[in-house]
């Protein structure tokens, strides 16, 4: 099979691998992803000899001065640049062989040959190599049957896969990540080797664990990967709290709800709307402190009262331990973990302007993803239930913008600031002042005065008045 590989890098890398007298081919994700025609900006290039030195001459007849990355200890070499508006990045390599001491997954690599580079590949679909010399340019090389394993939708491992994964213990996750990526099925002896295996990851660094699982919640549908990760016994490795998610418990015929799986559902309804990493976090973490916070009431049944509170709690030392950002990133997951309840809270109830207000002020710009996570939230069972859920979201979002046009609530800051109450009473810093800031902003959010600096003022002054203050003219 020839394999028609359009980018002009192919070619030169074939015109520079045949004056160097060395075989040159592509290889891996960029194969594959030609296969079942999804974009690839990273290509894989392997030379039997020096990837090194290919990348230098590459380089060089592409532009005299293009920067080459070069990792001497991996034998790699790569090079960035930008080409019909797509920045690409083009990464050498010496074919190679490997072998793993029990407590690394750090090869011990020496040189080697094409197939034995396409041995040491994760999974028959990575293990494809077109040929770009020019005698058997766009030649397939497909040992292990990966075209057939892409027709078929499934991820098998080109050897025993017993020792694929215990060797490299990553590949568990990069295998569950492909199923959720793109939708295919992990043969059952590959699958079974991973549960096998599974102890073996805790040789992995988190960073790379993570780097994995973000990968699975931004694939169309990431509760695929997440039950799959749940299933071999990856999850509660490294992500205990979600894991205590799951399950049921009764008691004199009353159920809860499994929230290991509603919390997949929100997370995939999210998926269809958003491409947002941290939006889909907070659908992840927004019930995960319900079994801290789980009761049984001999009246209602089962609670979970103060979840939202306990969750947002807890997103702070689920982030440190999965080395996640504990930035802006991390306190809009919070916020919104904190506030998720809010909204149906509100639509339950009379649709008061306050009640939307004081939302529309805690959310600020946030309110969009905060409401679009709610509304994603609604999974019973019953038709006629989830309807009146929308019904109410629909009443909320008109009064947002309503109330957003005409008071412009959303990251309001009172009219009157700390330094005119300063000022205007000659005091300084104090409990006072307190007192009065947030008697005006709650006036404002009550719809007791406009949110106008001449109200504002007028109140600060009454305020002022009743604690005792005076101003220069009194």
């Amino acid at each position: 099979m020839d394999v028609v590989l359009s980018h002009p890098i192919y070619a030169l890398v074939g015109e520079v691998a045949d004056e160097m007298h060395v075989e040159a081919y592509a290889v891996g994700g960029v194969v594959r992803d030609y296969f079942l025609q999804r974009p690839c900006s990273d290509i894989d290039i392997v030379c039997v000899g020096s990837g090194i030195a290919l990348a230098e001459e590459v380089a060089r007849r592409i532009n005299p001065h293009m920067e080459v990355h070069i990792f001497r200890n991996f034998g790699t070499a790569q090079i960035h640049y930008r080409y019909d508006e797509i920045d690409w990045e083009v990464e050498f390599v010496g074919a190679r062989r490997e072998s793993y001491h029990r407590d690394s997954r750090k090869p011990i690599v020496e040189d080697g040959t094409l197939e034995d580079d396409q041995n040491r590949r994760d999974f028959t679909i990575n293990a494809m190599a077109v040929c770009l010399n020019k005698e058997r340019y766009g030649t397939l090389l497909d040992p292990f049957g990966g075209i057939r394993d892409l027709n078929e939708g499934i991820l098998r491992t080109p050897l025993e896969p017993g020792v694929t994964f215990s060797d490299d213990p990553l590949r568990m996750m990069r295998a569950i990540r492909f199923a959720s990526q793109l939708g295919f099925s992990i043969e059952e002896n590959c699958f079974q080797a991973i549960c096998d295996n599974a102890e073996r990851l805790k040789i992995i660094s988190q960073e790379r664990i993570t780097s994995e699982l973000n990968k699975i919640l931004l694939s169309p549908r990431p509760s695929v990967g997440i039950k799959l990760l749940q299933k071999a016994g990856l999850l509660q490795l490294f992500f205990p709290e979600f894991s205590r998610l799951k399950g049921v418990e009764t008691v004199n015929g009353r159920s809860h709800k499994d929230n290991f799986y509603h919390t997949l559902e929100v997370v995939d309804n999210v998926a269809l709307k958003s491409d947002d990493l941290w939006l889909r976090w907070a659908a992840m973490l927004h019930d995960i402190g319900k079994p801290a916070t789980k009761r049984y009431d001999e009246r209602c049944g089962w609670t979970f009262h103060g979840h939202e509170a306990k969750g947002a709690q807890m997103v702070k030392r689920i982030f440190s331990r999965l080395r996640l950002p504990l930035d802006a990133k991390m306190k809009y997951v919070e916020k919104l973990v904190l506030l998720h309840l809010r909204p149906i809270v509100i639509s339950e109830d009379v649709v008061t302007d306050s009640a939307v207000r004081r939302l529309l002020f805690e959310a600020g710009d946030d309110i969009d993803d905060l409401m679009l996570l709610c509304e994603a939230d609604i999974t019973s069972k019953k038709e006629e239930k989830k309807q009146r859920f929308r019904d109410n979201y629909k009443l909320v979002r008109q009064k947002l913008v309503e109330l957003e046009e005409k008071d412009r609530i959303r990251n309001f800051q009172p009219p009157v600031s700390g330094n005119d109450i300063m000022e205007t009473f000659h005091i300084g810093p104090c409990h006072e002042i307190g007192v009065i800031k947030d008697t005006i902003k709650d006036a404002i959010l009550d719809g007791t005065i406009p949110n106008e600096r001449e109200a504002a003022w007028s109140m600060m002054l009454q305020l002022g008045e009743k604690l005792g203050l005076k101003t220069a003219n009194q």
